[in-house]
């Protein structure tokens, strides 16, 4: 009987594609793409570079663009362990790529204008940066992870599992660093960041849930 092989053509042009981007933001600013690297356990990179953020940022647009591609490669990889599926359509991927970026963009601009409607724009700048550093990060070590699950370790539900709880322990340690910096701008704004958070970062959330949850 003819085993079913599982192509991984497609997965492998947009690792390398996401390998591409990333050698390019570093070629861009190395010294800014080595302090990016070291963002985990020093916070230097969070106080030199948000003084110069700008609305528009190659560096972070880049790591964003491999952002897109990482994250998505790591949902097929689950939906391709959970369901029957082998084979994903390239245009499949595309869309959800396009539509991933999308959602995130739109949200930080929504953020961004809900930071000046409550005239908190220092705090939102700073907050965003954070957040925005913090999920580009995640993107560049979804790179080698991708990779491994592909091509090295079968990715089974445990392993799976353990590489989202890291990925979330990541970004909590980016939160709790990022309220510790700048802990005294919160404390000026408390209700208004707390009002803030509910409406951007859990309401979005919860209303995709139940979503998918009654499809």
């Amino acid at each position: 009987m003819l085993r079913n092989i599982i192509s991984n053509e497609i997965f492998t042009i947009l690792i390398i594609v996401g390998l591409a981007i990333v050698a390019t933001a570093k070629l861009l600013a190395p010294k800014r793409f080595h302090d990016f690297m070291l963002v985990l356990g020093n916070d230097r990179y969070l106080k030199i570079h948000a003084r110069d953020q700008k609305f528009f940022d190659r560096f972070d647009a880049l790591l964003f663009g491999n952002l897109a591609i990482s994250l998505s490669l790591f949902c097929f990889i689950i939906y391709r362990q959970t369901t029957t599926v082998n084979d994903i359509p390239i245009n499949d991927m595309l869309k959800f790529g396009i539509c991933l970026a999308v959602f995130i963009l739109i949200k930080v601009l929504f953020e961004r204008l809900i930071g000046s409607v409550f005239e908190i724009d220092s705090l939102t700048d700073h907050y965003l940066f954070q957040k925005i550093t913090f999920i580009n990060y995640l993107g560049v070590l979804l790179l080698p992870i991708n990779a491994i699950l592909l091509y090295s370790i079968p990715p089974t539900l445990p392993i799976i599992y353990g590489i989202i709880i890291l990925l979330l322990i990541i970004n909590i340690i980016g939160l709790i660093s990022s309220f510790k910096t700048y802990q005294s701008i919160i404390k000026l704004n408390l209700f208004y960041f707390i009002l803030y958070l509910c409406t951007l970062e859990i309401a979005p959330y919860i209303i995709l849930y139940k979503v998918f949850v009654s499809n």
